[in-house]
């Protein structure tokens, strides 16, 4: 019983830091995409930060539960942009990027309050806090790394097509098919695991010794 009371809570300690990681990711795209011209995304209402502009329900429950998953991918139309390949990779890494920043602002939020409010942290309330802090920056950090993955239909497949114009291969499409069942084959077999928590791991520590 208290192990099942134990993982109840860690899966909702980590929900603000699904929700947010998630939410900002995806408002990220629409942001960009509609600063470079495309109303695309604002007539469908994706530039904003409510979550149900843009959680996936089988995404969310993926990383609630596996510790990776995606959001709603949102619907730009790159005829819009003055330079569309140079817009097509701004698009692309504006969610890793915003998942980036937020890692940073959360180890910058668990700076403050070990240095200001030490005691804090050893109070009910205050160990909740951090261990969220903790979730949001380690869930960000995990979405930045599975999206950079060079497979479709994830950013990282994206920003190298427009980096080498795979989309001018003959083999583009047909592979742009396939991409998400390669996608399921890798995490099926924990392959994305074995890529993602040696990056997770060793960029959280990073952030660690830069902040502490």
């Amino acid at each position: 019983m208290d192990s099942i009371l134990g993982y109840i809570m860690d899966r909702i300690i980590i929900l603000p830091g699904i929700l947010v990681g998630l939410s900002f990711h995806e408002f990220a795209h629409a942001k960009v995409s509609n600063l470079l011209g495309d109303p695309t995304p604002k007539l469908q209402g994706r530039v904003s930060l409510n979550p149900a502009a843009h959680v996936d329900p089988i995404g969310f429950i993926s990383l609630l539960l596996l510790g990776f998953g995606w959001g709603k991918p949102v619907q730009v139309n790159p005829g819009y942009y003055k330079k569309r390949r140079l817009g097509e990779i701004l698009v692309s890494l504006a969610g890793v990027t915003m998942n980036l920043i937020i890692a940073v602002v959360g180890m910058a939020a668990m700076k403050l309050i070990f240095t200001f409010g030490y005691s804090f942290i050893n109070a009910g309330a205050g160990a909740v806090v951090w261990q969220i802090l903790i979730g949001l920056v380690q869930i960000n950090l995990v979405l930045m790394f599975f999206n950079l993955i060079p497979l479709p239909p994830l950013d990282g497949f994206n920003v190298v097509t427009q980096i080498f114009k795979l989309d001018q291969k003959d083999w583009y499409y047909k592979f742009y098919q396939l991409g998400p069942m390669f996608l399921l084959f890798i995490i099926v077999f924990n392959i994305t695991s074995k890529i993602i928590s040696p990056a997770v791991s060793w960029s959280y520590m990073l952030l660690i010794n830069l902040f502490f």
